[in-house]
């Protein structure tokens, strides 16, 4: 079975990624075989439609499930419409994602976990910048989870789904993990330019 997985990496010992539309990677993985293939995923800075379109080039690899942290409103629909399951909620490793899944610890979900543009301000941009997001670059969009800056997580909001206390701290830990790395970055380029003086 082909499975796809968002992943902050090229191998499958990078971690999940939890976005979905603006995930650095997507790695195409057969199951019974473990062979694999990254996918650079072109649409981390795109203004609008990253969903829809992170959907299609994954259904155009002929997977049959999807395994993300999560997955909005837009990209779940056209998931669903290629006939492509979600299952949200994913940590770890792409490997031990894949294992769970395999075990048959992980179960699609019956519609999206997060609102429309959850990922923005969240992504990977290139070179550096005058804001502050949520990604491993510097600049692109401020700290927000939705289409306001700093509002709750939509996942918190009414009408989503609501992550069990293990979710949401695996969720947060690796939020967590990506300010850190942001920070590291941020820094390293603060270093550079007060070098350049």
């Amino acid at each position: 079975m082909k499975i796809a997985i968002t992943s902050a990496g090229t191998d499958l010992n990078s971690n999940v990624d939890p976005r979905f539309g603006r995930t650095p990677y997507f790695l195409i993985v057969d199951t019974d075989t473990m062979q694999f293939e990254a996918i650079e995923n072109p649409n981390v800075n795109a203004m609008g439609g990253a969903g829809i379109q992170s959907a299609q080039l994954v259904a155009n690899k002929g997977v049959e499930v999807v395994l993300t942290g999560s997955c909005g409103p837009n990209a779940f629909q056209t998931l669903q419409a290629a006939g492509t399951k979600v299952i949200t909620g994913v940590v770890g490793t792409v490997s031990e994602a894949i294992e769970r899944y395999k075990s048959g610890q992980l179960n699609p979900i019956t519609g999206p976990n997060v609102g429309s543009h959850y990922g923005m301000g969240y992504g990977t941009s290139q070179g550096p910048g005058f804001g502050m997001g949520m990604g491993g670059g510097m600049g692109r969009g401020s700290m927000n989870y939705g289409s306001e800056p700093m509002q709750q997580p939509p996942m918190s909001q009414p009408g989503f789904p609501q992550p069990n206390p293990e979710q949401e701290l695996q969720m947060l830990k690796q939020q967590a993990n990506y300010l850190k790395q942001q920070l590291e970055t941020i820094s390293k380029r603060i270093k550079e330019l007060e070098n350049k003086k």
